[in-house]
């Protein structure tokens, strides 16, 4: 991942540095279960444990590949430089490749999980405050982009909120999913290695053994892991979405906050861009590319073959780094967001009361009027206000055939904003508790 859209803890997470540590942990955990089983001496196990500090040359590593064409052999040479050849010599015994490389993906899809489920839980906390801040900000609710009724700004945070919780919930269960370790040898039959190396090695890394693995554990996981965060990404543009609206200059209902010295156009110095929200968008996009390639990583040949590999080396880091870059923005933009309630109202009153056509409709069904009578009589004063821009309550009370079913009183109560936002504090106990 390109550095721009990258933080340092989980860049950290897909370091060559903290692959080849991982590697080596795997190994001289596994060498230690052997030797409790009597399988290798104790002498050997403790012999590689010596090399716990050792800083391992990613350089060297590197040109032991470029000879050997395998990259775990060359990481096991490099060991056996540092440790000694002979002490070395029962380290990844009756191990495959795919032990360690699976076993240290999940590793690292875990750690960039952690990472990801505190980057939701500081979201949560921004949009829960300012939820509560906007709580009777009254503001319009709008379907195909069209006014509809009254809302409020709290109730837009309050949605969102509870979209990422749920989303918190299926970080955890992906990350949870995908936390199991193989260490179960060619073709998965545990042939040349006892079952509990695996379980000890599970044990220390904080994994739970697979509990069946073919020579690769089954990519079903990670493919449900990857369609959380292609979830995740989705919901990201929801809001980054619903921001971007309200900052067009027509709406300005909210805004992302603009710094000082901060510059919106090279070109046109007025300028305010909601640029924070667009790239969320972008990010977005680049997170969810990364589920169908997990999806088409299911399908193995036999007990395995590496067409995953490749993909894997690239969407694990690209995916997580991206995603986690993403909610802290967001986090950012939600923490400062600039909202304008005088606007809010403004807007909802541009069409002279017109958003409060269905209590109107309801008011006539309940005094007796047919519904499709009703409706008729409630569109055709709509209208004037769409079309003459005429006030809709002063034309409700001119129409002798709306009088003729409510009173002037009656009519006037439709127009209260403050029916709409009845339920506001019930709908806030649902999501946030009590």
């Amino acid at each position: 991942m390109i550095p721009r859209y990258s933080r340092p803890e989980m860049v950290a997470v897909w370091s060559a540095e903290t692959k080849f540590r991982i590697w080596f942990e795997i190994e001289a955990h596994a060498c230690d279960a052997m030797a409790d089983l009597g399988v290798i001496p104790r002498a050997n196990a403790e012999a590689v444990w010596r090399a716990k500090d050792a800083e391992f040359d990613v350089a060297r590593i590197d040109e032991i590949e470029a000879v050997t064409k395998h990259d775990v052999i060359a990481f096991l040479t490099h060991l056996a430089e540092i440790v000694g050849a002979d002490e070395a010599r029962f380290v990844h015994q009756g191990m495959t490749s795919s032990d360690v490389l699976d076993t240290t993906f999940n590793i690292q899809l875990t750690r960039a999980a952690d990472i990801l489920i505190a980057d939701m839980e500081a979201l949560l906390a921004a949009l829960k405050r300012r939820a509560h801040e906007h709580k009777d900000t009254v503001r319009i609710g709008r379907s195909h982009g069209i006014h509809a009724e009254p809302t409020t700004m709290g109730l837009t945070f309050a949605r969102f909120y509870a979209e990422m919780d749920r989303n918190l919930r299926r970080l955890r269960t992906a990350r949870d999913e995908v936390a199991t370790g193989a260490i179960s040898g060619a073709v998965g039959t545990f042939a040349n290695v006892d079952p509990r190396v695996e379980e000890h090695v599970c044990e220390q890394l904080g994994l739970q053994p697979e509990p069946i693995s073919t020579q690769v554990i089954p990519r079903d996981r990670h493919a449900a892991f990857f369609a959380t965060l292609g979830v995740v990404a989705s919901s990201i543009e929801n809001v980054a979405t619903e921001i971007r609206h309200m900052q067009r200059t027509e709406v300005l209902e909210a805004e992302e906050f603009f710094s000082a010295g901060q510059k919106g156009s090279s070109a046109m110095p007025h300028k305010r861009n909601p640029v924070l929200t667009e790239n969320l968008t972008g990010l977005a996009r680049m997170v969810r590319s990364a589920v169908t390639p997990a999806l088409e990583n299911v399908a193995l040949w036999h007990e395995r073959d590496i067409s995953h590999s490749s993909v894997e080396r690239m969407i694990g880091p690209d995916a997580t780094i991206t995603l986690d870059f993403a909610l802290a923005r967001l986090t950012g933009v939600i923490d400062k967001l600039v909202v304008y309630p005088e606007s809010m109202l403004a807007n909802m009153n541009k069409f002279r009361g017109l958003v409060m056509s269905q209590r109107v409709l309801l008011a006539l069904t309940q005094a007796g009027v047919s519904r499709e009578d009703a409706y008729s009589l409630v569109q055709r004063n709509a209208m004037k206000v769409w079309e003459a821009g005429a006030d809709f309550e002063t034309e409700l009370l001119a129409d002798q055939d709306v009088r003729n079913a409510l009173s002037e009183e009656e009519i006037r109560e439709k127009f209260d904003l403050g029916y709409h936002t009845k339920h506001v504090d019930t709908i806030f106990a649902r999501v946030f508790g009590n």
